[in-house]
């Protein structure tokens, strides 16, 4: 496993998407461009630019992929950052893991597009993309393997993107999504959440207030205050007939309870739904891959799943 030096150098890389009161947004936007972004994309994969709904995008397709299955990859970045420059290198591996394409989305930043903007560009993307994906298999049998195999992954602030989202899409649409996959899952900003609303609270990367700021960037407390910005408040009948959902994360991650509450409330609601930490992990330690030996076994332990077809875990 990695030292102890490794570690610490990991965290300082993460800590790049730690936004303050004294941070600039601009400054910040910057500062993750520059540190998640390669010029050299791994696993040999082919990048090129497409646009869906009028939405511009990464299409990332690694050497060998399932030509029924595409993941849309909504990133983080505290509502107001992030980018596709920023992400290609983690989706690429993810895309090689999962045997997929992979779509990424420039969707609208807060807070010059606060809620529900971003919402919109991925509905979008997904609307143009369900679109293609049926029309490949029209005729096809209910038994065909040929069927469109759709993922939803999402982190942090993503996170709360992806499934308010989902929770705004009709059942329809829903079954369409074959599995959701979020890492580090930012899932109650109402105000009732003590974690955000204290000072006191914070993990190795965020601190409660870092959020509650980020938060109130993307959206007024009245829309916080609802699922569709705060998944953890929704009800069991909202719940219903969502795709099964994996959450990793690290086990000192300062939202692991939200979490559980959450796999608790997907469960009452029969929605297939894993929690999978990982011990002495940080926040998005998936993302530091260049010092963790833990990042790059845990994104092979999702493919696994995914590449296996089994939604029961």
């Amino acid at each position: 496993m990695s030292s102890s030096k490794e570690r610490q150098n990991a965290i300082k890389r993460l800590k790049t998407f730690l936004f303050t009161s004294k941070t600039d947004i601009k400054t910040y936007r910057n500062k993750i461009d520059e540190e998640f972004s390669e010029i050299f994309l791994p696993n040999r994969v082919d990048l090129e630019e497409k646009t869906y709904g009028k939405i511009k995008c990464d299409v990332i397709k690694p050497e060998m992929y399932v030509t029924n299955r595409i993941m849309i990859y909504i990133h983080g970045g505290s509502f107001i950052a992030g980018s596709r420059k920023s992400c290609r290198p983690f989706v690429s591996s993810l895309a090689n893991a999962f045997s997929s394409v992979a779509v990424i989305p420039e969707f609208r930043l807060a807070p010059s597009f606060p809620f529900p903007f971003s919402l919109n560009d991925i509905q979008d993307v997904f609307r143009v993309l369900y679109m293609e994906q049926t029309s490949k298999v029209e005729g096809l049998d209910e038994f065909s393997t040929e069927k469109p195999e759709i993922i939803i992954a999402a982190d942090s602030s993503g996170a709360s993107i992806a499934l308010g989202f989902l929770l705004n899409l009709k059942p329809k649409f829903r079954s369409a999504i074959n599995r959701v996959v979020l890492f580090s899952p930012w899932l109650d900003l109402s105000e009732s959440n003590q974690k955000i609303s204290s000072k006191k609270e914070s993990d190795e990367i965020f601190t409660g207030e870092s959020v509650r700021i980020c938060a109130e960037n993307y959206a007024t407390v009245e829309k916080r205050n609802t699922p569709l910005v705060s998944p953890l408040l929704a009800t069991k009948d909202e719940l219903e007939f969502l795709p099964p959902i994996y959450i990793q994360m690290g086990e000192k991650e300062m939202f692991l309870d939200d979490v559980r509450k959450f796999e608790q409330k997907l469960t009452e609601a029969n929605v297939r739904c894993t929690v999978d930490v990982w011990k002495d992990m940080m926040p998005l330690f998936q993302m530091a891959d260049e010092y963790l030996s833990q990042s790059h076994l845990a994104i092979g332990k999702i493919g696994e799943i995914i590449t296996s077809r089994n939604t029961e875990v």
